[in-house]
C-alpha cells in the first residue's frame, strides 16, 4: 500500500462523488460503527472497497459503514472515514472529506500512511511516517508561535461539551465548528488552524488519518488531558476525546485553560 493508490483512489472520488449534489437525508442503512449510513456514505465506500480488493495487497479494513473485513486473509490495517462530514453534504454543506490510514499494527502508533481529501474543492493532504505531510504535493508544516488564532472543535452533545471547552474557545480569536474532524486536523496541519479539541470520544477512523498528518506537521496530538493515544487499538468502538495543537506550547496554554475549567 502506497501514497499513489490512495491518491488514485481521492482521484476517483471526486470523479465519481459531485460535489454539488445535495445528497438525499433519509438513511439507507445503518453502519458498523452504529451511526446511520446515508447515500454517499455507501457511494464513497463502495468505491474505495473496490481499489483495495483489486490492489492485491493482504488488508485488514475498518470502515464506518462496512465495519471490520479481510482481503487476502487480512494483513495491514487500513482504517476508512468514506466520509466524514456527512451530516453536512446531506444538509447542503460544502465541508465534508475522506480519510484513510494504513497501520502495520494494530495502535494508533502504528499509523505508517495517512490520505485525506476534500470532496468539494480537491485539496488532498498526505503524510507517510518519517517523511513530513504535504498538501497537493507540497510540504506543509503546523503553527509555530502560541497565539489562538483560531480554535476549531467538535461538540457531540453540545449541552456538555461547549461548556467543558468556553475557557479555551473563549481564549480564541476566531473558533469554528466545522462538522468533519478529519478535515479540521488536515487543516491544523497545514497551519490554518491552531487548537482542535473534541470533548467526547472519537473512533480511531475518525482521526486516524489526521494524527499522521498532525505528528508528521510539527503538531501534538493527545488526549483531552493531555495523555498520549499512540496505544489507542485501532477498532470501532468510541475510544478517546481529542486534543490537537499546532506545537508545544499552544497544548501546554491550552491544557491549563482546560485543567482550570474541570476545577
Amino acid at each position: 500500500m502506497n501514497i499513489e493508490i490512495l491518491r488514485a483512489i481521492g482521484r476517483e472520488l471526486l470523479q465519481q462523488i459531485p460535489s454539488v449534489k445535495k445528497w438525499s437525508k433519509i438513511p439507507v442503512g445503518i453502519g458498523a460503527s452504529g451511526d446511520k449510513t446515508h447515500q454517499i456514505d455507501k457511494a464513497a465506500e463502495d468505491i474505495i472497497l473496490s481499489w483495495l480488493q483489486d490492489s492485491g495487497e493482504s488488508l485488514t479494513i475498518v470502515s464506518e459503514e462496512a465495519g471490520i473485513k479481510n482481503i487476502s486473509g487480512g494483513g495491514k490495517t487500513v482504517l476508512v472515514d468514506p466520509v466524514d462530514g456527512s451530516r453536512n453534504a446531506v444538509s447542503g454543506i460544502p465541508f465534508y472529506c475522506t480519510s484513510i490510514a494504513v497501520a502495520d499494527g494494530n495502535t494508533v502508533g502504528d499509523i505508517e500512511l495517512a490520505y485525506v481529501v476534500n470532496l468539494i474543492n480537491g485539496d488532498e493532504f498526505w503524510a507517510e511516517k518519517g517523511k513530513g505531510t504535504f498538501l497537493n504535493g507540497e510540504m506543509i508544516t503546523t503553527q509555530k508561535d502560541d497565539i489562538f488564532y483560531l480554535v476549531a472543535y467538535e461538540a457531540q452533545s453540545p449541552d456538555k461539551d461547549i461548556l467543558h471547552i468556553t475557557p479555551l474557545i473563549s481564549e480564541s480569536r476566531k473558533t469554528r465548528c466545522l462538522g468533519s474532524t478529519a478535515l479540521d486536523l488536515a487543516y491544523l496541519a497545514s497551519g490554518a488552524i491552531s487548537v482542535f479539541a473534541n470533548p467526547s470520544p472519537s473512533r480511531s477512523f475518525d482521526f486516524a488519518g489526521g494524527w499522521l498528518l498532525v505528528k508528521e506537521a510539527g503538531g501534538v496530538f493527545t488526549d483531552i488531558k493531555g495523555n498520549p493515544i499512540d496505544a489507542i487499538g485501532t477498532g470501532l468502538k468510541k475510544s478517546t476525546p481529542l486534543l490537537v495543537s499546532g506545537n508545544m506550547a499552544l497544548h501546554e496554554r491550552a491544557l491549563r485553560l482546560l485543567n482550570k475549567s474541570a476545577l
